[in-house]
């Protein structure tokens, strides 16, 4: 049997974690911080949190030099704020540091495929969106026929990634696959072993343009919203402002589309059979 002594020495272990979470999460939400407008303008040059290896939003040439149309976005941003494209200092960012880098005030925005949902925007903020991405299926050219309404067909997603819950709604009688890497999806591509890969639209899209044998099928779903992170609280709120202005003017003057057009990316709008994703999102803004 369980001792009074072991219960009540677990019973204050448990409420000593207790308070130590939300006094972790009291201490988060009051650094949650970042350089206001006047600070940006005074040191003159936006500081940007970007991907560096993600064909085609933000990657490496091979002489080194960034770009990608997140990459296109930074610059016209600090061309918007600063009346130059070179006023801008990137950071390559990890994926799972992209919010961190904003609560700790290492950077003042992060453009690095990062989508609008509820449990993001309680600890920072969102211009509006920029791209809207979703899930879609890679396959060989030689495969482009496949058959997705095939008990037999096989299509490979990430473990833990949102392609799943869109392939089990979408394509019930298909068998999925886990997988660890990209490259593993790759591989087993290669040895027929899966007829297809299902991943997010921007990803794929950089996975085609190195690897030209393979085409994404027309089918899009979900619809998940890329926007520009930013800090919360009041003093950030002229920086927010200004950075949704310059995204609404460039979504007004066609120069988003263009650049995303330029980098082979998809645009998915009303003409494909999708709905966006309102349920990981307060509001999309026009």
């Amino acid at each position: 049997m369980f001792s009074s002594k072991l219960f009540n020495l677990y019973f204050f272990r448990y409420i000593n974690f207790v308070f130590l979470t939300i006094a972790f999460f009291l201490v988060l939400s009051q650094n949650v911080k970042g350089a206001p407008l006047s600070e940006v303008q005074a040191r003159g040059h936006l500081i940007i949190g970007v991907k560096d290896n993600l064909r085609p939003l933000g990657y490496k040439d091979n002489h080194g030099n960034l770009q990608g149309f997140e990459i296109d976005i930074a610059r016209r941003l600090a061309e918007e704020l600063f009346g130059d494209s070179k006023a801008v200092q990137f950071i390559p960012i990890l994926n799972q540091n992209r919010l961190q880098v904003i609560i700790e005030d290492t950077v003042d925005l992060v453009i690095a495929s990062v989508s609008i949902n509820a449990s993001r925007q309680r600890m920072v903020d969102f211009s509006d969106y920029y791209f809207i991405s979703g899930t879609a299926i890679v396959v060989k050219k030689s495969a482009s026929n496949i058959n997705l309404q095939n008990s037999e067909t096989k299509i490979g997603v990430l473990e833990y990634s949102r392609a799943i819950d869109e392939v089990k709604y979408n394509l019930p009688k298909v068998q999925l696959t886990a997988v660890n890497s990209y490259q593993q999806a790759l591989t087993l591509m290669e040895k027929n072993e899966i007829q297809g890969f299902a991943g997010d639209i921007t990803v794929l899209k950089g996975w085609i343009q190195e690897n030209p044998e393979y085409e994404l099928l027309s089918h899009f779903w979900g619809g998940y919203p890329l926007a520009i992170v930013l800090s919360k609280g009041r003093q950030y709120q002229s920086l927010r402002d200004k950075v949704s202005q310059a995204i609404r003017k460039l979504k007004q003057e066609g120069w988003l589309e263009e650049r995303a057009k330029y980098w082979g990316l998809t645009t998915i709008n009303n003409k494909t059979k999708t709905k966006l994703d309102y349920k990981n999102i307060n509001q999309i803004k026009n």
